[in-house]
């Protein structure tokens, strides 16, 4: 049996790396024309036009996200069914700064490495396009997908996120994404500005009051925003001020118990000038990352077999990510690889340049093989898989147990 994997091991490499120039093409082409959340039209037809070309099935508008979409292929023979996440969108003003073009690509060849094999190995495999990882108008899709059970399908999820470092997954922040709004009343600044009342001031008291409560705010709480709407010209009282807010946590309840006390914050500048505070919670939330050790050692294991340099100590989260919505629903991973020395990170101009060096081609290539030789010992090893969904089951069991106890 050990010599079969190792051929099918063989097989979906040499698979990638037969089309890597195609991959290559395309990863520059999403580059060169970034496309923000749920606008990513261009990326989304290239993509699902590729994989139609191999024979997949595909969906696409998915879970109110008209640029998201769903292909699946399926072996004759019974199996599992391997979820592969597909990123593609860009950041405001930056672009592909946080390399998704990269994941699109090394997303794709993996699906297509594992097609070539799916009708000996048995199973399936779902590729899941999924926009809007960096925030957009109708928010982050995974968890629609998730709200949608989209996920249900699937026996595990995998990804590979490009960043400075090769490392397993990391934990990472939640974060909750509220908009805050006051709402004053017009008057001239010069002639009668005792008439007005200024939403201006609620809102600089709103984010004062938030500054001060960061003394007393836990490691790794951080709250950070932006005023997106500051009043209209000096000669008016501003009536209506927005802003527009991230709460991050290493738990999505911490991250509800500080929206609470900015809620109160918010209130309380409503009170002092007289305005009306009003608040929007409705964008989709990301969730933290639950790391499954067992399935981590398969990443681990597969990048050494390509001579890359794991590094499993000291190392340095991305920040947040909407893959841990998934994980909480179905096993899975979202490792990152090397593709610039350490001095660099991500949203950057510097990353931008990464994501399009050849570094960052090689990177599709070696994460492509990495995801398909995972897929193929997760298809071949009913033993793995079953280890893999029972530790999982275990560290989501515990999560809903400390949720009970904090709630009281």
């Amino acid at each position: 049996m050990m010599n079969q994997v190792e051929n099918y091991f063989e097989r979906v490499a040499n698979d990638i790396k037969e089309k890597a120039p195609l991959y290559l093409k395309m990863s520059h082409q999403i580059h060169e024309k970034p496309e923000l959340g749920n606008e990513e039209q261009f990326a989304c037809q290239l993509l699902t036009n590729l994989l139609k070309e191999e024979g997949f099935e595909v969906e696409i508008d998915i879970a109110t996200h008209p640029t998201g979409f769903i292909a699946r292929k399926k072996s004759q023979k019974e199996g599992p069914s391997i979820g592969i996440l597909v990123e593609y969108d860009a950041l405001r003003g930056l672009g592909h700064a946080c390399g998704h073009n990269i994941i699109a690509m090394m997303s794709i060849g993996a699906s297509l490495a594992i097609s070539s094999v799916l009708d000996e190995l048995g199973g399936k495999v779902v590729v899941y396009g999924t926009p809007a990882e960096e925030g957009g108008p109708h928010g982050n899709a995974k968890e629609s997908y998730v709200q949608e059970h989209l996920f249900d399908e699937v026996d595990v999820c995998m990804m590979i996120h490009p960043f400075h470092t090769t490392a397993p997954t990391q934990p990472t922040l939640a974060i909750v994404k509220p908009e805050f709004e006051f709402f004053g009343r017009p008057s001239h600044a010069g002639a009668a500005p005792e008439k007005g009342i200024n939403a201006l001031d609620a809102m600089l008291l709103f984010y004062s009051g938030i500054n001060a409560m960061r003394q007393q705010m836990p490691p790794r709480v951080l709250i950070h925003g932006i005023i997106t709407n500051g009043g209209e010209a000096p000669n008016i009282i501003p009536a209506y001020t927005k802003a527009s807010f991230y709460i991050r946590a290493p738990k999505s309840d911490l991250c509800d118990i500080y929206k609470e006390k900015i809620l109160k914050i918010g209130q309380g500048a409503a009170l002092a000038t007289g305005c009306r505070f009003k608040y929007d919670d409705s964008l989709n939330r990301v969730r933290e990352m639950f790391i499954i050790p067992s399935f981590e050692n398969l990443f681990i294991e597969e990048a050494n077999r390509l001579g890359l340099e794991v590094k499993t100590k000291d190392c340095k989260s991305i920040g947040s990510t909407d893959a841990g919505n998934v994980s909480q629903v179905v096993p899975t991973i979202h490792p990152t690889i090397k593709i610039c020395n350490d001095s660099i990170t991500i949203h950057t101009e510097e990353f931008k340049q990464a994501a399009k060096s050849e570094a960052g081609d090689q990177a599709i290539i070696d994460g492509a093989i990495i995801l398909a030789r995972i897929a193929v010992r997760l298809l071949t090893d009913d033993d793995c898989l079953k280890m893999i969904k029972e530790e999982f089951q275990k560290i989501k069991e515990a999560h809903l147990s400390e949720v009970i106890e904090e709630r009281g």
